[in-house]
């Protein structure tokens, strides 16, 4: 498994894994909250462009997990679209992706990240919570659904 940086050559690929790792939620979301999840072709591009995206790939280079980071200050990250394909579910790549989206924001100067979920993903909250991540309070409107923050101290 190696971790890396997703480039435009990726999009497809990323698209295949959000849209694979949320298939099974989809109507626990609104279609719009969904839609925003699972990215489009424009979507993906702008990702591409406005964060860091990490790729966790196997030996010939497919792509298995994906996970965006963004920095809006210096103290602060954001981690968005955390997706790893069901097949690999259990293998680490989770993990690997987080502990490099978590360094590379470290290395960014950011002391605390965040990031936002929804209900149906407990088992995403569970593998959050379990990796140091605790509920901020803080719930806001994600198109019709309960978005849920949780935050880590870096």
């Amino acid at each position: 498994m190696r971790i890396r940086r997703a480039t435009s050559a990726d999009a497809d690929a990323v698209l295949h894994c959000l849209r694979t790792a949320f298939e099974p939620y989809e109507s626990r979301y609104t279609p719009e909250g969904f839609a925003d999840t699972v990215l489009t072709s424009r979507s993906v591009s702008r990702r591409l462009d406005d964060m860091t995206v990490l790729v966790a790939t196997t030996s010939d280079d497919e792509v298995v997990g994906t996970i965006g980071l963004a920095h809006p200050n210096r103290a602060e990250g954001h981690l968005r679209g955390m997706a790893v394909l069901p097949s690999w579910h259990g293998r680490g790549v989770g993990e690997q992706l987080l502990t490099a989206a978590e360094a590379e924001l470290r290395g960014l100067g950011c002391v605390r990240v965040t990031l936002d979920t929804t209900e149906p993903l407990e088992r995403a909250m569970r593998f959050y919570e379990k990796h140091g991540f605790a509920r901020s309070g803080r719930v806001a409107d994600f198109y019709g659904m309960r978005l849920i923050e949780y935050v880590k101290e870096l």
